[in-house]
């Protein structure tokens, strides 16, 4: 179990970068009720009867090939339409996890949104909940070389931003495998918090190179020591 009371050094940090879905966004709510609309008008039930097609190791929408197949493209337009309708109502941020992004903007550490997301629907729905000015730099799905779990979309967020990636300057904060194994993949700190969105059933969750928290509470308390 995750360790509340354990503290984390910040004194070498240059930068933390987060994932978006299920760590600064509440958003499966939204998503699992906009991809279940799609799924019905393609006749193919609902998420429960589909979600076991899926790559673990692929964003939701590279997932749409093996779900949708030919029609991949039409099912998400329509899921994007759908979703923008949808998730103004149904997204929220953690508890505490602004009070993290100001405390890491008033210690001058540098703070990036990594996310497979696409652009669009990142950009409708960050406002709702943050300040786009908070954030150094923002890479979303298909910008960079690869998507996570590749490391190469961590390390072109942080082009120009950190001198060198190591666990003591750059923090990698995510709920699933994908963002730790990005992190880990170019030597920086994986964190975890919560429980991840998806099922990662291939995952070794004892893993002693991640640190994981409950919430972002726990780790507001951890940095500040």
């Amino acid at each position: 179990m995750p360790n509340k009371y354990q503290t984390l050094n910040t004194d070498n940090l240059k930068a933390v970068a987060f994932d978006w879905d299920n760590t600064l966004a509440l958003s499966r709510e939204a998503l699992v009720r906009s991809v279940n609309v799609v799924l019905a008008v393609f006749g193919l039930g609902d998420w429960e009867n589909v979600k076991e097609k899926r790559d673990p190791n692929l964003s939701f929408r590279d997932n749409f090939p093996l779900i949708f197949g030919k029609k991949a493209d039409d099912a998400y337009d329509l899921y994007r339409q759908v979703y923008m309708q949808k998730v103004n109502d149904l997204i929220k941020a953690p508890q505490c996890a602004s009070e993290v992004l100001q405390y890491l903007l008033h210690k001058d550490i540098k703070i990036v949104l990594v996310t497979n997301k696409d652009r669009q629907l990142l950009e409708y729905e960050l406002p709702m909940l943050y300040k786009k000015e908070w954030f150094n730099r923002i890479v979303c799905g298909h910008e960079a070389p690869l998507d996570k779990p590749n490391p190469e979309q961590l390390i072109y967020a942080l082009d120009g931003l950190v001198p060198e990636i190591s666990e003591d300057s750059v923090w990698m904060v995510g709920d699933s495998s994908m963002d730790s194994d990005c992190a880990l993949s170019c030597d920086a700190k994986a964190i975890r918090i919560g429980d991840p969105v998806w099922d990662t059933k291939h995952e070794e969750e004892a893993n002693d190179k991640i640190t994981f928290f409950n919430d972002f509470s726990d780790f507001f308390r951890a940095i500040k020591g």
